[in-house]
C-alpha cells in the first residue's frame, strides 16, 4: 500500500508546475491501472505495511477513488481553461485522494477515523474555493456540522473499545462481542449520517447543488460510500446490539427512500434530482447492510461500487448541460435531444444504469439487496415495491423532461459535445457494465 501512497506524495510538486494539468491526470489514470494489476482477490488481509493493508472490501473502495479522482480531472477542465486556481485545485485532489486512500487501507479504527474526518477537509475546499453560487457557505457548514457533531461520540466509543480490547485491529476485533447499547449508538450515528440516512441527510442535497462538479463526484462517487464502509467493518463485533436495534434504521430507509423518491418526483434543479435520488439509494444500501444477511452484506458492497460510478456519471451530465446553457433549471434543460443528440446516448444509458437496468452492475446488487430486506422482513415488501417504481419513475422523469420537448429559445446552436466528454461518459460506464462480468469479487468477498 505505501508504493501507491508515495507516488501520490512524490504527485504533489507537480500540481505546481505549469502546464501539468493533463499530466496529474494522466498519473492518476496511471496509477488506477496499477492497482488494478495489484489485485489479489484474497478474503484476509494481504499488502501489509505498519497500519495499512487491503483486503477484497478496501481495494474495490481504493480502486473505486483512484478512478473517480482522475475522472474528476478530466471534467473540470474548465478550471484549466479559466485558470481558476488550478495547481490548488490539483494539489486538494492530490491530497483528497491520498486521505481516501489511507481511509479505505487502514487497518486500525482509530487510524480509520482519523482520516475519515480528514477527508472532509479538502472536501470542504473545493465546495467553499470553486463552488457556483454565495450559498456555499451554508453548505459547508452544514456538511461540517452535521458530519463533525455525530463523529465525537464515536472518538469516545473507539476509545473505549480500544481499552476493553487492547487493539484497534479490524481483524483481532471481529473475536470481540460488544453489548452495550450507548457503544452502538455512538459508534453507528457517524456512519448514519456519512450515508446518509434519512432523517440527517439535509447536508447532501444543498453540498451537492453548490458543489462545482468535481465535488459533487467526489461526495457522490466516494464520500457517501465511507459511511457503509465503516459500518462494515464495525457491524462485526456490534452483532448483538445489531439484532436488538436494527428494524429503526431499516424503518426509517425505507420509509425514507419512498419519501425522498416522491421530493425528487418535483425537483427542478438537475443537481438537486440526482442529490436526492443518491439518499434513496443510500437508504436501500443502508437497510441491506443492517440485515446482516450474506446477500445484504454483499449487495451492499456491490450497490455502493455501483452507484459511484453512476451517479458521478451522471453528474458529468448535468454539469456538460450546465455548461452548455448556463442554468441547471429542468425549465430550461430540455429539449436536449435537438441539441446536443449525441449526448442523449449517455443520457439514456446512465439513466437506466440509476433504475438498475441490466447488464449494470446496479442491477446485481439491488437483486441482492431485495432479497435480503425481504427475508428480513416480509412487510418490508411494500415500501420495497413503492421505492422501486418510484425510483423509475422519477429516473424516467428526469431523462424525460431534459431530452425532450421544444427547445428553450434563448439557446443557440454550438458544439454538441467534445470527445473529452464522450470519454468521461465512456470511463463511468464502461467499468459499470464489465464489472458484472465480474461478480465473484462482490458477491463472495466476506
Amino acid at each position: 500500500m505505501l508504493k501507491i501512497i508515495f507516488f501520490l506524495l512524490f504527485l504533489t510538486p507537480l500540481c505546481f508546475m505549469s502546464n501539468m494539468y493533463w499530466m496529474v491526470q494522466i498519473m492518476m489514470v496511471f496509477i488506477s491501472f496499477i492497482f488494478l494489476v495489484m489485485n489479489n482477490f484474497m478474503n484476509y488481509w494481504s499488502e501489509i505495511s505498519y497500519f495499512l493493508g487491503c483486503d477484497m472490501l478496501s481495494y474495490g473502495l481504493i480502486l473505486l477513488s483512484l478512478w473517480i479522482c482522475s475522472l474528476m480531472l478530466l471534467a473540470s477542465e474548465s478550471i484549466n481553461k479559466y485558470n481558476n486556481y488550478k495547481n490548488l485545485f490539483l494539489l486538494n485532489i492530490v491530497i483528497l485522494l491520498l486521505l481516501l486512500i489511507l481511509t479505505f487501507s487502514s487497518m486500525s479504527l482509530f487510524m480509520f477515523y482519523l482520516f475519515f474526518e480528514s477527508s472532509l477537509i479538502p472536501t470542504l475546499f473545493l465546495i467553499l474555493g470553486w463552488g457556483y453560487q454565495p450559498e456555499r457557505l451554508q453548505a459547508g457548514v452544514y456538511l461540517l456540522f452535521y458530519t463533525l457533531l455525530v463523529s465525537l461520540p464515536m472518538l469516545i466509543g473507539i476509545f473505549y473499545v480500544m481499552n476493553k480490547i487492547g487493539s484497534m485491529n479490524f481483524y483481532l476485533m471481529n473475536n470481540f462481542m460488544f453489548n452495550h447499547d450507548l457503544l452502538y449508538f455512538c459508534l453507528l450515528c457517524a456512519f448514519l449520517v456519512k450515508m446518509p440516512m434519512f432523517l440527517v441527510h439535509l447536508w447532501l442535497p444543498k453540498a451537492h447543488v453548490e458543489a462545482p462538479v468535481s465535488g459533487s463526484m467526489i461526495l457522490a462517487g466516494i464520500m457517501l460510500k465511507l459511511g457503509g464502509y465503516g459500518l462494515l467493518r464495525v457491524i462485526a463485533f456490534l452483532q448483538l446490539m445489531n439484532l436488538k436495534y436494527s428494524f429503526v434504521w431499516i424503518s426509517i430507509s425505507l420509509v425514507g427512500g419512498v419519501l425522498v423518491s416522491l421530493v425528487c418526483l418535483r425537483q427542478t434543479d438537475l443537481k438537486a434530482l440526482i442529490a436526492y435520488s443518491s439518499v434513496a439509494h443510500m437508504g436501500i444500501v443502508l437497510s441491506g447492510l443492517l440485515t446482516m444477511t450474506y446477500w445484504g452484506l454483499s449487495g451492499s458492497y456491490t450497490l455502493m461500487i455501483a452507484h459511484g460510478l453512476c451517479s458521478s456519471g451522471l453528474f458529468c451530465l448535468a454539469n456538460v448541460s450546465y455548461e452548455r446553457l448556463g442554468s441547471r433549471s429542468m425549465l430550461i434543460n430540455k429539449g436536449l435531444l435537438n441539441f446536443m443528440p449525441s449526448m442523449t446516448l449517455w443520457w439514456f444509458l446512465l439513466s437506466s444504469a440509476n433504475m438498475a437496468a441490466p447488464p449494470t452492475l446496479n442491477l446485481l446488487g439491488e437483486i441482492s439487496l431485495l432479497n435480503s430486506i425481504v427475508s428480513w422482513s416480509w412487510i418490508s415488501m411494500i415500501m420495497l415495491s413503492l421505492l422501486s417504481f418510484f425510483s423509475a419513475a422519477y429516473t424516467l422523469y428526469l431523462y424525460s423532461f431534459s431530452q425532450h420537448g421544444k427547445l428553450f429559445s434563448g439557446v443557440y446552436s454550438f458544439s454538441s459535445g467534445k470527445i473529452r466528454e464522450y470519454l468521461l461518459m465512456f470511463l463511468h460506464w464502461l467499468p459499470l457494465n464489465l464489472l458484472i462480468l465480474k461478480s465473484e469479487s462482490f458477491m463472495l468477498w466476506l
